[in-house]
């Protein structure tokens, strides 16, 4: 039986949950550092901490990370990576993904999102239903690209950045580390790191 362990008992985490048994994993458990106090969410169970989860990688052939917080979900993965752990790609089956595009382990694609070829990924990145990420573009390590949002081509977009539910980049454009860009903004010039942007053109808030 195919059995993935979800690390992080979160909104985010159910819907990785149920794009997994989509993908044909049969099985589902959760681990928070919430347990023994939370013991579900949602219809799964949540069965111990992240210790109790590296002391078990054994009895699961994945692990995916479930935090939408971009810098500890990264913190995370790289400790279950450093224990050994088996880390998928999760690919939601309505999902359309070239094959001239690399995508890292840990990172979840959702429902109805686009990524076209040459397109590169890092680790722990999500691609949140309805996202685009056009031709050539390059996604750092922990990125999270929001429902709706849209990148055109030659986007690069660095580390834990966060770009908002229904915003827009311009092609060619480079987007800072840990950078948030508000919900619907156009980003339409490179950005330093570490800054949020809002607005159409968006600028540093």
């Amino acid at each position: 039986m195919k059995h993935l362990a979800v690390l992080g008992a979160s909104g985010h985490g159910k819907v990785i949950a149920d794009c997994a048994e989509l993908c044909g994993w049969e099985q589902v458990s959760f681990f928070d550092d919430r347990w023994p106090e939370l013991t579900v969410n949602g219809r799964w169970p949540v069965i111990g901490g992240t210790n109790q989860l590296i002391e078990s990688l054994s009895q699961f052939q994945g692990v995916v990370v479930g935090i939408g917080n971009n810098g500890i979900r990264l913190t995370k993965l790289q400790q279950l990576l450093d224990a050994g752990a088996q880390v998928p790609v999760l690919q939601h089956p309505s999902a359309q993904v070239s094959r001239y595009a690399r995508i890292g382990c840990g990172s979840v694609v959702f429902a109805g999102a686009v990524i076209n070829a040459g397109s590169e990924l890092g680790k722990g990145v999500i691609i949140n239903s309805g996202a685009t990420v056009d031709h050539d573009c390059v996604l750092g390590d922990g990125v999270h690209i929001s429902p709706g949002a849209n990148l055109a081509g030659g986007v690069v977009v660095a580390e834990r950045s966060w770009i908002g539910i229904g915003a827009s980049v311009r092609q060619l454009v480079r987007i800072g580390s840990d950078v948030v860009v508000g919900a619907g903004a156009a980003v339409v010039a490179d950005t330093a790191d570490a800054v949020t942007l809002l607005g159409v053109p968006a600028r540093p808030r």
